[in-house]
């Protein structure tokens, strides 16, 4: 791996006026896309949406982007100001929900297989663990220990252009995954355990299979 090379630190762009500058002011037209709340349309894509990234941010500014998968309408829409994610086994690490108790800012980026679009909601978010609302969530019979009730600030969709810029959506531009590591390989090598890569894999699938809920 190289690093970057020829890096001109007078070339950095530090502030609004010289970053307007260059880009220009948006449209009114995106400015009003913005309505702070659910609609019907918004609605429906949050139903369809098996996905969402949740970015947060520490009280010192750091900041963290964690994925969260569910069944389509496994997201749940509460009303016009309210969406609520289910918080699902993972490794404990918290980042994201710790984040949420020193700083209750949150973005979510919705998106829905094959659609180029995507929604984009901003708002205050909480931890909580309201019983009723846990079941609405549950899986198999095994509601969510906690969830993410996000109150809407903003809310617009986004256009298509990174999706068609990075041919997600389309199978013939994905790599073989045959040529990329495993996971258990990329853990063996980065963290310089003597496990070998097959039975971390094999921890893994196990964890998949089982822990999901």
């Amino acid at each position: 791996m190289t690093g970057l090379t020829g890096m001109d630190d007078a070339a950095v762009v530090a502030d609004h006026a010289s970053l307007r500058a260059l880009v220009g002011e948006a449209g009114q037209n995106v400015l009003d896309k913005d309505i702070g709340r659910i609609d019907r349309h918004a609605a429906d894509f949050i139903a369809r949406s098996p996905f969402v990234l949740l970015a947060t941010s520490g009280p010192d500014g750091t900041c963290d982007v964690s994925p969260r998968g569910e069944n389509p309408g496994g997201f749940l829409v509460v009303d016009e100001r309210t969406i609520a994610i289910p918080d699902r086994p993972g490794n404990r690490r918290l980042d994201s929900l710790t984040n949420l108790i020193d700083n209750p800012e949150a973005g979510l980026l919705f998106c829905v297989p094959g659609m180029e679009e995507t929604l984009r909601v901003n708002g205050a978010a909480q931890i909580v663990t309201q019983a009723s609302l846990l079941q609405q969530m549950a899986v198999n019979g095994r509601p969510p220990t906690l969830a993410i009730r996000l109150r809407v600030r903003e809310l617009y969709f986004h256009c298509a252009k990174a999706f068609r810029r990075s041919g997600l959506w389309k199978p013939e531009s994905w790599p073989d995954r045959s040529e990329l590591p495993t996971l258990g390989r990329i853990v063996k090598d980065q963290s310089g355990t003597t496990v070998p890569a097959a039975v971390i894999d094999a921890g893994l699938a196990a964890d998949a299979r089982t822990n999901l809920y």
